[in-house]
């Protein structure tokens, strides 16, 4: 492996290290989670390309965070479930690359979507007469493909400056997947450089993702306020509700981890936040959608009815 600078060849993934009880429930937990998440965006993907209502603007993006939330939970939790299974786990150098790539990838993915999805609502709300004239499905695609295209920089980019360090301290990764602070804590060589760099492109992922959420939502309540009818201003609003839930979630952990002073001083209290925003968020994404979505719930009713009528039949 010299040409990766490193006499590291393998990491082993140390996991939570706890008692052997709690690995075990612990792995029945996030496997329970796991297929929970898979079913409920895979449902949603089938269920917005089969209802004629749900085919807007809106629903497209929708259909796109849900494939980013089995991409996303797909390169870590089957790791974590290893991990959990056997105490620890030994994963190759170029193993650990590729999941920290894509790791990054769909996550920063996930940041620039959730943007897209809010100027979609301020075009919706602010401009609901060129709606479907501003959102064609060229715009729709342009607008996705450029969400695929900056977190493809960012993850080039991160993952080539923290591959480029020299690892020889230990093999031993005292974390459940290969993410930057624990991988940090392994370096023999300088990073400051590097990690300069990559705090930087983070900090720029979230910055415009962040800066372009509240610009449009800026617009969309000053929107509302202008709606003279209270029963107006709270269906207008609730077209956003779910949207602005799954980026305060996502946010809120993400800017924690990333931007705390701390990072990397607690890795026990990095473990709990990264399992938050790689195991749980997705999972509860299709349930906001699902339970605070007219549309979906109706869409969700007519599936039912339709199975009904089929149970019935036969």
């Amino acid at each position: 492996m010299a040409e990766n600078s490193t006499s590291v060849v393998e990491f082993i993934l140390m996991g939570f290290q706890v008692h052997a009880e709690l690995q075990l429930c612990l792995f029945f937990v996030f496997l329970a989670f796991y297929l929970i998440t898979m079913g409920g965006n895979l449902g949603m993907i089938m269920l917005i390309q089969s209802d004629p209502q749900l085919q807007t603007p809106m629903y497209f993006f929708l259909s796109h965070l849900s494939f980013l939330d089995i991409c996303y939970s797909s390169v870590i939790v089957p790791q974590l479930l290893e991990t959990l299974r056997t105490e620890k786990t030994v994963i190759t150098y170029e193993r650990c690359a590729t999941q920290f790539f894509f790791f990054t990838f769909y996550g920063s993915t996930e940041c620039f979507l959730l943007a897209v999805m809010a100027y979609d609502r301020y075009v919706a709300v602010c401009n609901p007469l060129l709606y479907a004239t501003a959102m064609t499905p060229q715009t729709r695609l342009g607008l996705v493909a450029a969400a695929y295209a900056g977190a493809m920089v960012n993850s080039v980019v991160r993952t080539g400056c923290t591959f480029s360090i020299s690892f020889c301290k230990s093999n031993q990764v005292d974390f459940f997947f290969c993410d930057l602070p624990p991988l940090l804590k392994l370096a023999c060589s300088e990073t400051r450089p590097r990690e300069q760099v990559i705090y930087l492109f983070a900090f720029l992922v979230i910055i415009l993702s962040v800066f372009v959420i509240l610009i449009s939502y800026l617009f969309i309540i000053w929107a509302i306020l202008k709606i003279q009818t209270a029963g107006g201003k709270a269906r207008t609003f609730s077209t956003c509700t779910s949207h602005l839930m799954a980026v305060a979630l996502f946010f809120g952990t993400l800017i924690f981890i990333y931007l705390k002073g701390n990072m990397g001083k607690s890795l026990w209290e990095d473990k709990i936040v990264s399992m938050f925003y790689t195991v749980i968020i997705p999972m509860l994404n299709p349930m906001i959608y699902s339970l605070r979505n007219k549309e979906v719930k109706e869409a969700l009713k007519k599936v039912f009815k339709r199975f009904v009528r089929v149970s019935q039949a036969e």
